[in-house]
């Protein structure tokens, strides 16, 4: 994997090449190849840069506007780091052409569907931050994702799950609550099936390669239901 073109991109040098390309590696890459000496797949960089997604861009927001209270933060915050935003910038950078996929996920069309992107952002931001530290991390958000986060950015990319929640709350009619009901497909392939239920009555169904765009999809199906009420 040649990654010198990213890092002209983003005008950083890597120190750590493997991390970055751990970051790109796919479970099902890791999964085909696991007698080939690759065992490590993005899942757990993923886990870490979701953490210092969240830490970094709510220190933005809490400096850009010192006038919002505590729940326009955090509402603020979930659109910036949702699903699709962070899939788009995934897709700004063509992150999608760096990935390592399986070559059933290669066939389905992994390379540009928006929940795999996420998830690969997530694993580079946790790269970033282990080869480079938070500051290098913050300068990178201040060139791909802060300059973005404006009213029509936050509207244009606000989440399924998201607009149900705010709905909900604007109603005041009870907490929302997500189930995964079924789960298919060996561990490198898995098929979730998502509903989400407003006082135990079931509002929407979905599924999806990963549990967030199975929930994503559930939470599509409601919104649909409730606006015509």
């Amino acid at each position: 994997m040649n990654l010198s073109q990213l890092e002209r991109l983003i005008n950083v040098t890597f120190q750590n090449k493997k991390l970055f390309q751990q970051a790109f590696t796919h479970t099902s890459f890791a999964h085909e190849r696991k007698n080939h000496g690759i065992e490590l797949d993005n899942e757990r960089l993923e886990y870490l840069g979701d953490a210092v997604l969240e830490l970094a861009v709510s220190e933005y927001l809490f400096h850009r506007y010192p006038d919002m209270s505590e729940g326009e933060l955090t509402r603020t915050r979930a659109r910036v780091v949702c699903e699709p935003s962070l899939a788009s910038f995934a897709k700004e950078l063509n992150f999608g052409q760096y990935v390592r996929l399986g070559k059933g996920e290669e066939m389905t069309g992994g390379r540009t569907r928006p929940s795999l992107l996420a998830d690969v952002f997530e694993a580079f931001i946790g790269a970033l931050y282990l080869d480079q530290g938070l500051d290098v991390v913050r300068s990178f958000l201040g060139a791909v994702v802060f300059p973005k986060v404006s009213e029509e950015f936050l509207t244009r990319v606000m989440d399924a799950k998201s607009q149900l929640q705010e709905l909900v709350q604007q109603e005041r009619v009870g907490p929302l609550e997500y189930r995964i009901v079924d789960v298919q497909g060996p561990a490198h392939d898995r098929h979730f099936v998502a509903e989400v239920y407003l006082d135990q009555e079931r509002l929407g169904r979905g599924s999806g390669r990963s549990k967030k765009e199975a929930e994503q999809q559930a939470a599509t199906q409601a919104l649909e239901k409730w606006k015509k009420r």
